[in-house]
């Protein structure tokens, strides 16, 4: 970085010390020396017109009254101007550039009007004793002129800084909108982890615990029963792992992984030999013919409130239960049922679930603009109702 943009950055960064700075060169080279000529009217007013300087950033509007009425009292009482006059016309800059709008045309009419008493007061004395109309009309346009000349300059900085804040602001809108979105996005993605990990840890335990369960007492009448259910446990566990691999290679990147084929309404069929095999008599029922193809996702969505289901039925329905689950196609979609006659989800305290599954059910649902309901059957057991309408092309 040069050497002069870190000056600019200094001069940016540290404006209040660059005013006073200012003010006080200004005391040197135009106040002291009245002082040194013991000219003490000369002195005050001049201190008058400088010390405002210090403060024409941060207080603009105030500076400028100051910077006016040293200005008009200069004009009043001293017969001659004062240098120091001049630093009116940084005042009309800084009111242009930092005040508020209506100091800043406030300021510049007053500086013309300013100007115009100058000319009176002083175009009468030397050196312009004698001069001409058109001459005192010539300097009086070049004095309003001047000053014209330094509010213009100074509403362009105005302008410009308005300019960089408005830019400025609206860069961290944008950030804060991209911060949001990262955030929405960051929640939806946990979410469908969520499901995910529910969806295939829940289903897969529910069938190795009952497995496991019914291995434990059915081993000791017949010990060969043990092996059948092992090959099960074995093959539901190899299952769920493949499943577990696909999903963390979808999160870290794997284009091998993330590319496996997701399970369908074609493999609900093996959902359901899977459950059998746990035990569980269940009974598969299709009505009707698809009148188009759905979605990957919503099929994905069918087989997962199947799946959900039975592991509710696994986990809730207690022993001896069945469970029948019914796939229907309407000219609106598909609906899904699941229904058992087994105790019921809310029956038994010391299995009541966190609603996870239910949760996840509706949360799949809705981004298909489908719906789930779930509730106790009249005399006893436990429903599970889904809809999933056609998406319309």
């Amino acid at each position: 970085m040069g050497v002069h943009h870190r000056i600019y950055r200094w001069l940016q960064a540290n404006t209040g010390k660059v005013d006073l700075i200012l003010m006080l060169l200004a005391l040197v080279a135009f106040v002291l020396p009245y002082l040194a000529m013991s000219h003490p009217a000369a002195f005050a007013l001049s201190a008058l017109l400088v010390v405002p300087l210090a403060w024409r950033r941060t207080y603009a509007w105030q500076s400028g009254l100051a910077m006016a009425a040293a200005a008009l009292l200069n004009v009043a009482f001293i017969g001659e101007p004062l240098p120091a006059q001049v630093f009116v016309l940084v005042t009309v800059y800084s009111l242009a550039a930092y005040g508020p709008r209506w100091a800043s045309l406030g300021g510049l009419v007053l500086a013309l009007l300013g100007g115009a008493m100058y000319v009176v007061r002083y175009g009468i004395t030397e050196p312009f004793t004698g001069g001409t109309a058109p001459f005192y009309l010539l300097f009086l346009v070049a004095v309003d002129a001047l000053v014209l000349a330094c509010w213009m300059f100074g509403d362009l900085v105005r302008n410009r800084r308005l300019t960089v804040q408005a830019l400025e602001d609206r860069a961290r809108r944008l950030e804060v909108e991209r911060q949001q979105e990262r955030d929405l996005a960051a929640a939806d993605e946990r979410s469908h982890i969520a499901r995910e990990m529910h969806d295939i840890v829940a289903h897969s335990l529910s069938v190795i615990i009952t497995q496991a369960d019914g291995a434990r007492y059915a081993s000791a009448q017949d010990p060969a029963i043990a092996t059948g259910t092992l090959a099960t446990i074995a093959e539901t566990g190899r299952t769920s792992l493949q499943d577990m691999r696909r999903l963390l290679g979808v999160l870290r990147g794997d284009e091998i992984a993330s590319t496996r084929p997701l399970p369908t309404l074609a493999d609900v069929e093996t959902l359901v030999d899977t459950v059998r095999r746990s035990g569980l008599d269940v009974q598969l029922e299709h009505f009707g013919q698809p009148r188009r193809l759905m979605p990957a996702g919503a099929e994905l969505t069918a087989y997962r409130v199947v799946q959900e289901g039975l592991t509710n039925v696994l986990k809730h329905a207690g022993p001896e239960a069945s469970a029948q689950v019914r796939l229907e196609w309407t000219v609106r979609g598909l609906e899904l049922q699941i229904n058992d006659d087994g105790r019921g989800a809310g029956a038994d305290p010391a299995t009541a679930g966190s609603q996870q599954g239910l949760t996840g059910m509706a949360e799949r649902l809705a981004l298909y603009d489908g719906t789930v309901e779930a509730s106790p059957r009249t005399g006893g057991g436990f429903a599970v109702r889904a809809f999933i309408p056609y998406t319309e092309a």
